[in-house]
């Protein structure tokens, strides 16, 4: 697999690797995932990355759904393919924070075929907290802030991203 860092921030080339993450959630891909060409479809890509995102956080207590004051909004997404994921494959999906500001995280997510070393995808949600009410941006809260900063990779060139 030839894979060029889908992030020029970080300064370098090469594949993405399993190294670079801090955590992982498998996930088992289904028949009706494949289209017509035989591999998952582009947007079941991004639903793996939904999912090991919200996760991670309600693993870690973060996230109320249903009635939480503070929810969060995908602001920006994005995905590069390196090699296709079909069924019956497992995927593990490689989950970091590139960026924890104010009121916005950047999850990096890379999905691993098995136990490839080498990601066959990568990609990006940039998500906004906002008071549920009134739909404006606001603060982190303290406790999704203390669960993000495990997953703060700070030199992703030197993780292999």
């Amino acid at each position: 697999m030839n894979q060029v860092n889908p992030n020029p921030a970080s300064g370098g080339a090469g594949p993405i690797r399993r190294a670079g993450f801090p955590h992982f959630v498998s996930m088992g891909t289904r028949w009706m995932d494949n289209d017509a060409y035989g591999h998952v479809n582009n947007v079941v890509y991004y639903s793996f990355f939904d999912t090991a995102v919200n996760i991670y956080m309600l693993d870690h207590g973060v996230l109320d759904y249903a009635q939480g004051e503070v929810i969060q909004f995908v602001v920006e997404s994005g995905c590069r393919y390196f090699a296709p994921i079909a069924f019956p494959q497992t995927v593990a999906a490689g989950l970091r924070v590139a960026r924890l500001g104010n009121s916005s995280v950047r999850y990096e997510i890379a999905l691993f075929v098995g136990d490839d070393d080498e990601a066959a995808a990568f990609g990006h949600f940039v998500h906004v907290c906002v008071d549920r009410r009134t739909q404006r941006p606001v603060a982190l809260p303290a406790p999704l802030q203390a669960a993000l900063e495990p997953l703060v990779v700070a030199d992703q060139a030197a993780v292999g991203a």
